[in-house]
């Protein structure tokens, strides 16, 4: 029987002002079992990432948490996962989830999680995985960012292809439904002539 997929996700740890927030992120994580993934995460108890991850574990997924030794010292790191990685720093963290996963979903969060979402982006832009990558745009919290992308398309500086390899949706199970039909086309942007890329 083959492994179960993991799907990576990406969150913050605050819960955020509006209770819609922390709800989507315990939808998440039921529907990321529901739909026969295990969870790779950023291994705290706290914010939306403690609330995607009790609710994977509460429905039957198996939960990774990555997480850099200096935070597990500061006692958020979750203690009823499936394993805990502990890495030396936080650039070994992103590359070890990375490693784990087959697919890659940005919840709300702040620097951190943009930082995350536009790197594992920007390696799909560059050839170095074919993953699906998912936004889960909950209460319009990412409008004002999808307008920004589309004016980098509009400016000249990202290609539709490559901005189009960003899932959207406002559904855990719609966005789930479309990280499992994704299929990698687009051509890297190394390699190509200046006038592709």
């Amino acid at each position: 029987m083959p492994a179960r997929k993991r799907v990576c996700v990406y969150c913050g740890s605050s819960p955020g002002h509006d209770p819609v927030f922390l709800d989507s992120a315990e939808q998440l994580g039921a529907a990321i079992a529901r739909h026969g993934f295990d969870l790779v995460y950023g291994g705290a108890s706290i914010g939306l990432m403690g609330a995607v991850a009790d609710a994977a574990l509460e429905h039957g997924a198996a939960v990774y948490g990555v997480m850099p030794r200096s935070l597990a010292e500061k006692e958020i790191a979750h203690d009823g996962l499936t394993e805990l990685i502990i890495t030396s720093s936080m650039h070994d963290r992103k590359e070890k989830m990375a490693d784990l996963s087959d697919g890659f979903i940005a919840l709300p969060g702040g620097l951190g999680t943009l930082e995350e979402l536009f790197e594992i982006w920007t390696w799909s832009q560059l050839g170095f995985h074919g993953n699906p990558i998912g936004l889960l745009n909950v209460a319009d919290f990412y409008d004002a960012l999808l307008a920004f992308l589309t004016s980098t398309v509009e400016a000249g500086f990202v290609k539709q292809p490559h901005r189009d390899i960003l899932l959207v949706d406002d559904n855990p199970d719609a966005l789930l439904r479309k990280i499992l039909e994704y299929r990698a086309s687009i051509p890297p942007k190394v390699g190509l002539s200046p006038d592709q890329r």
